[in-house]
């Protein structure tokens, strides 16, 4: 139908009124509605985010509360301000209870050691052993001391890790990660360092407290110290936003983020420096905190669709009222022009369109009658002879005599005529189905291969075939019938003069985008003048009856081919001929 038709017309016209104001409506709807949804999302998320902070700041309080209970407990106090002179049974005991109640005074704490700051013996207390003594802390917890001790608070927590990592202490078989708080005891007056206390605490209650606080299918969750070191964390990637959370001074705050791979706010809260300063983190990303607006400009663009399909039908119900008779005149006019003399309506109505309609009716009926009296007579007796010729030789008659030639052979005890018979019923059914005129490759060989068995069969141990195909191309196509004619030519030129067995090898491979199909022989090969005549003959309109079916494939490749494809001839040094086809790659032909 032409685009100036009145009919589209009219339903551009419709759908330009009615998809306008509905565009309109929806992008002011969207814009609104995001700027209101983005700004409580994010309120709703500080204000998580600081309830979080607050569950996570009074047990990491809790905890260091265990460790201050030590100077309510004078007796071991005493202990370690003498230096651990005392090291008989009642002090390891001693040491043992106070220890050991420190353990168990909450669920997730995994082992307790304390290291005594003169001799830097640690005494070490877990739940998978008793009491044990080292005399060799290593460098890295002095590392880890001396943070305590430059702390305002005489306290540090240790990142991550798992047990027993880098420290001189007793080994444990399955080491767990977690989370150390080092604390300094100190004597007062004097605020000399008597020993440090360390709490290995396992991170599930902070997992636990941080899962209500962002959805880990949609949203990122961070929780790291104030040197930037990870507690929790969506990922373990290093994020340049990160150092604008550690360099600001602020305890809470929102900004905005970009990079190519994330963009959206971040909002950052930090617990108190009392309870190790921890920062807690939340990624937003734009897509997220729009999909309430985006639902909005779902809904409105739902109803817009539905509006818009009633507007679309009561558009085609109007032009098909007013346009029907036209397009149905129309598309009879086509149908004449391309020779089908028949008019498909009964009437196109009582109106003017309807009379058009009747008059033209009459005019086929007229032309029809002049032509059934002269062109379709002569087509139909033209028919009438085809099919007599074709009755004369019918394919399937010739299948079935074969098989019944066959089945005869087999009873008579001769496999041998049977099977050439089987091979020459092969050939005639590939080579009368007019049907088809591009076929798989591997039919094509399976053509040439009955056709080489009969030959066989013919000359027994006086020839020899071999055929090679690459399995990958066995489904490409390739033109019907460009093999055989090659091989029929051997035994036409070449196959009576050899000195030996004669032999043919046909191969098929793929170099990138081409087919190779070589055939070669062992037959008398060609002079260098004849094979110039036969490359001269092949490209130019010139007669050699001696190689129709040679110049039949050339010039039937070029024209499937659109002159793509090449065919190229080589004398063979030790005898014989070499024929190359080159055909692009054809994996889908109609």
């Amino acid at each position: 139908m032409p685009r100036t038709s009145i009919r589209n017309k009219l339903i551009v016209l419709l759908l330009c009124i009615t998809i306008i104001p509905f565009g309109i409506s929806i992008f002011v709807t969207y814009i609104q509605t995001k700027g209101t949804v983005t700004d409580q999302l994010v309120n709703e998320n500080r204000n998580l985010l600081s309830q979080g902070k607050a569950n996570i700041e009074e047990y990491l309080k809790e905890l260091n509360r265990s460790n201050l209970s030590l100077y309510s407990h004078e007796e071991f106090f005493r202990y370690i301000r003498n230096g651990e002179q005392d090291d008989d049974f009642q002090s390891i005991n001693l040491v043992r209870n106070v220890l050991q109640t420190l353990l168990y005074s909450d669920e997730y704490i995994e082992r307790v050691y304390i290291s005594f700051s003169k001799s830097r013996q640690i005494v070490s207390v877990s739940k998978e052993s008793t009491i044990v003594f080292s005399n060799n802390r290593n460098n890295l917890e002095d590392d880890f001391y001396r943070k305590v001790e430059n702390s305002p608070f005489k306290m540090y927590i240790e990142p991550t890790h798992l047990q027993q990592k880098d420290k001189a202490l007793i080994n444990i078989k399955n080491p767990k990660k977690v989370f150390t708080i080092h604390r300094a005891l100190v004597d007062f007056p004097t605020n000399n360092v008597l020993a440090y206390i360390s709490l290995e605490v396992s991170p599930e209650k902070i997992v636990q407290l941080s899962k209500t606080l962002y959805n880990n299918k949609t949203e990122s969750f961070y929780i790291f110290t104030p040197e930037g070191d990870r507690i929790l964390s969506s990922n373990n990637k290093k994020e340049k936003w990160m150092d604008k959370v550690l360099k600001s001074k602020l305890e809470n705050g929102t900004f905005d983020w970009k990079d190519h791979d994330f963009n959206g706010k971040i909002i950052y809260d930090k617990v108190a420096s009392t309870a190790g300063g921890w920062i807690l983190v939340k990624k937003l990303s734009y897509s997220q905190l729009y999909e309430s607006a985006f639902i909005v400009a779902k809904i409105s663009i739902v109803f817009g669709l539905i509006g818009l399909i009633l507007v679309i039908l009561s558009t085609l119900y109007v032009s098909n009222k007013i346009t029907y008779p036209i397009r149905i005149l129309l598309k009879n006019i086509d149908e004449i022009e391309k020779g089908h003399m028949e008019v498909k309506f009964t009437t196109l109505g009582n109106d003017e369109i309807g009379m058009l309609g009747q008059r033209f009716k009459e005019m086929v009926g007229k032309i029809n009658e002049l032509i059934n009296r002269e062109y379709k007579l002569k087509l139909e007796n033209k028919t009438n002879e085809l099919k007599a010729l074709q009755s004369q030789v019918n394919p399937h008659f010739l299948y079935n005599a074969l098989q019944s030639i066959g089945t005869e052979a087999l009873k008579s005890n001769a496999p041998q005529v049977y099977t050439s018979v089987t091979h020459l019923s092969k050939i005639m059914r590939y080579s009368m189905n007019m049907n088809e005129e591009m076929v798989p490759l591997i039919k094509e060989i399976n053509h040439s291969k009955a056709y080489l068995l009969l030959q066989k069969q013919r000359f027994g141990q006086q020839f020899e075939f071999e055929i090679d195909l690459d399995p990958s191309i066995a489904n490409c196509f390739v033109p019907k019938m460009i093999i055989q004619p090659l091989l029929e030519n051997y035994f036409k030129h070449g196959f009576e003069n050899r000195n030996e067995v004669g032999r043919i090898k046909i191969s098929c491979n793929k170099k990138e985008k081409h087919l190779i199909i070589n055939i070669a022989d062992n037959g008398t090969g060609m002079s260098k003048e004849k094979l110039e005549e036969v490359n001269r003959y092949l490209k130019e309109e010139v007669e050699d009856r001696g190689n129709i079916g040679l110049k039949n494939v050339y010039v039937r490749i070029k024209l499937y081919y659109h002159g793509n494809a090449t065919l190229q001839l080589e004398d063979l040094e030790s005898g014989g001929i070499s024929v190359t086809m080159i055909l692009p790659i054809d994996t889908e032909s109609g």
